[in-house]
């Protein structure tokens, strides 16, 4: 098989009516142990989330919701995903599966419940970002599938985010940033996913063109170094590029020598103008960014191009845009690719998916809990909703875990990591919960607004952190925590496992 029809055919297999079977196989034979021991259908509550924010910041943007309700609504066992399961044999040579248990696979439909909160939303750690009720079986079975959907496109998301704001302008206005990762990201969807997210995280558009067809997002770019190479000369590689494309000219610059490649694109930005057309800008894409913009940026001012933009990409990320300014360089619109959409200094989230509650033979629902020997990993019990307060100015004061239930009954939050680290919520601080109803009993209710509003979202509550919390470097906290019932919960069951012999 070719590599092309390897690639067409991942494609067709990723976009087939149902995904069913993108799982881990121990998601399956739980399932099936369940079946057989009379506990598949008894109602469970598990919760995704993070432990740490990415990249050492202050927080993440909330991303992937689109992409697991699409899986959800899609979920179901086929003909031909119950013959491979039917293949599969056991350590013995014989059937993995019994054939009542893929009976039953074949014949159920979704029932779960699912709370979310919404893309492009700020969230820390330990919030769940989705809460998932419904059979034990079914709700065990989407873990692995929704991980994979929600970390990822939280990891980028956040990392556009943290990208855009390094590069805003001097008033805090927001410069152009690109995404230009599809070359180098891990495959085929793992591109269309990291352009998808970057877009929610801030990014102003993308250079991948499925992307752009498929979600919406605005596309851009111009040419590479071998259009330039083509020609004889710079001159005519530019010269014939603007007869191409007289109304979209950014001039690579920097395929020979840069400074006399903007120069050259100053004398065919005049001939553009001539016949009508205005020139948009010179690209740079290597060598020192800073020195390289403020030459070109002085030969377009001197050559009658003020408003020609310079544009530049080569491995940039937040930290290199920061540097960049800090040293006074002068580029308006920043092209970054592979820092962005493999998530250079972090490649995962490190997301988890645990279960927090489930219904006894009498219908209660009981609190569960896992324990660790490391603080950060013992697990938040009950059935939760995430609240955040707002200050008087509309800035982000705290959130607070509650559990749904019982309601939100304690002003006092007490950190999941540090018992000693409390807040008490101010009395009439304004709030919002932030995990709103997305389906029930398997049947999607919520409407997802356009990419573009969730880009809006994302920017926007951004400028709502605090700005000690928002920046890069060495951030402060921001206080998410436990009410503290769930909190004296949390204690007791600890307390409890431990006295167990």
């Amino acid at each position: 098989m070719t590599a092309t029809h390897l690639v067409y055919k991942i494609h067709h297999e990723m976009t087939q009516p149902s995904l069913a079977l993108l799982t881990d196989l121990y998601q399956l034979t739980m399932g099936a142990g369940y079946w057989k021991n009379g506990l598949a259908e008894r109602r469970a509550c598990f919760h995704l989330f993070f432990r740490k924010n990415p990249f050492g910041g202050g927080y993440a943007i909330a991303a992937g919701l689109e992409s697991a309700l699409d899986y959800l609504q899609r979920l179901h066992f086929g003909d031909a995903e119950i013959a491979y399961l039917r293949s599969l044999k056991g350590a013995d040579g014989g059937p993995l599966f019994e054939e009542g248990w893929l009976d039953f696979l074949a014949g159920s439909e979704l029932e779960l419940d699912v709370m979310a909160i919404p893309e492009g939303t700020v969230v820390f750690p330990h919030e769940p970002l989705l809460r998932v009720e419904g059979p034990l079986w079914q709700a065990q079975l989407v873990e692995t599938a929704l991980l994979t959907l929600v970390n990822f496109e939280t990891l980028v998301a956040t990392k556009a985010a943290r990208v855009c704001r390094a590069a805003r302008g001097p008033n805090g206005e927001q410069e152009g940033v690109l995404e230009f990762g599809l070359r180098r990201a891990q495959g085929l969807d793992g591109g269309l996913s990291a352009s998808r997210a970057a877009f929610v995280g801030g990014c102003s558009g993308t250079s991948n063109v499925l992307a752009g067809q498929r979600f919406g997002i605005p596309v851009r770019g111009t040419h590479a170094h071998s259009w330039v190479m083509t020609y004889p000369t710079e001159r005519e590689a530019f010269e014939a590029y603007a007869r191409a494309f007289p109304n979209n000219c950014i001039f690579l610059v920097d395929t020979y020598d840069t400074l006399e490649g903007v120069r050259t694109a100053v004398e065919v930005g005049r001939e553009l103008r001539a016949r009508g057309h205005e020139m948009v800008g010179v690209r740079l894409d290597s060598g020192d960014l800073a020195a390289l913009s403020k030459g070109a940026r002085a030969i377009l001012d001197e050559g009658g191009f003020p408003d020609a933009k310079i544009v530049a990409s080569n491995s940039l990320d937040e930290y290199r845009i920061e540097a960049h300014k800090a040293e006074g360089g002068l580029v308006q619109v920043w092209g970054v690719g592979t820092r962005l959409s493999t998530c250079w200094d972090q490649p995962a989230l490190g997301g988890v998916y645990k279960l927090a509650a489930i219904q006894g033979a009498d219908g209660e629902w009981e609190p569960r809990i896992k324990l660790s020997e490391t603080p950060i990993k013992i697990s938040i019990p009950t059935r939760q909703q995430v609240r955040r307060f707002h200050g008087p100015d509309g800035t982000f004061l705290a959130d607070a875990i509650y559990d749904e239930a019982t309601g939100f009954t304690e002003r006092h939050l007490v950190h999941p990591e540090d018992a000693e680290d409390r807040f008490e919520v101010p009395e009439d601080a304004p709030f919002e919960d932030l995990l709103v109803p997305v389906i029930e009993r398997g049947r999607r209710v919520y409407d997802a607004p356009p990419i573009r509003d969730l880009r809006a979202r994302a920017l926007a509550q951004q400028e709502r952190l605090p700005p000690d919390v928002a920046r890069s470097r060495e951030p402060a906290r921001y206080f998410a925590g436990l009410e503290e019932d769930v909190w004296k919960l949390r204690q007791t069951l600890i307390e409890a496992k431990e006295r167990r012999p």
